[in-house]
């Protein structure tokens, strides 16, 4: 019988560090049998909006998202079954025309700010973190990384927190960190968490191979 996966699910505001914590877990374990996936891939697709129209969607709601489509890949996972990721490109709030394979793993690392909201996703599961990162650090990286990864204005930036990033951080986001197993203030740089979850996905990892063994 396959081993079952385990996925361990980061969540938490915008720009809180969850790409942080999920990129140096996997890099300081220096495993090939641990995967991250990234909530984002899942934004639904609209090719019949022009861009103009798709900037004007609220991405930090629930329904911006194809969480279907991400459970039936966790599922697969589960099964030891290769799963066809899409490639969201948010220049162009849209997805590409490229998707990436990740194949039979022991650890996905998930990572995106609504995994705790949705009770489909919950379920699947096995550990659950929440970055409790203050919001005005938050916003500061935002604007960092939106500027200048995404080709995006300060003002554009600024509009879209205030109508949505913010509103739907404190009405969706925030009260799903009482279904968090561990909550990791101080965002993806704090070493005492890092150590916490890395023994974690140790021993994780060891129990597999000794299954495999």
């Amino acid at each position: 019988m396959t081993k079952k996966t385990i996925i361990i699910g980061i969540s938490g505001a915008t720009a809180s560090g969850k790409s942080l914590l999920a990129n140096t877990l996997v890099s300081e374990l220096g495993s090939k049998r641990v995967a991250v996936i990234s909530e984002d891939s899942y934004y639904k697709d609209r090719p019949d909006l022009t861009v103009e129209e798709r900037r004007q969607i609220n991405y930090d709601h629930p329904d911006a998202f194809e969480h279907d489509l991400l459970c039936e890949h966790l599922h697969l996972l589960q099964q030891g079954l290769p799963i066809q990721v899409p490639i969201y490109d948010h220049s162009k709030d849209a997805r590409s025309d490229n998707v990436y394979e990740v194949k039979r793993t022991a650890i996905v690392v998930l990572e995106g700010i609504l995994l705790l909201s949705d009770p489909k996703v919950r379920e699947l599961l096995d550990i659950k973190i929440f970055m409790d990162t203050p919001l005005d650090i938050c916003l500061i990286r935002r604007l960092q990384r939106d500027i200048i990864q995404r080709g995006r204005s300060l003002e554009s930036v600024l509009q879209q927190y205030e109508r949505t990033v913010r509103p739907m951080y404190f009405q969706f986001v925030e009260p799903s960190k009482r279904h968090a197993d561990i909550i990791v203030p101080r965002g993806g740089e704090n070493r005492i968490a890092i150590e916490m979850i890395k023994a974690k996905m140790r021993d994780v990892l060891n129990n597999a191979q000794q299954e495999e063994a």
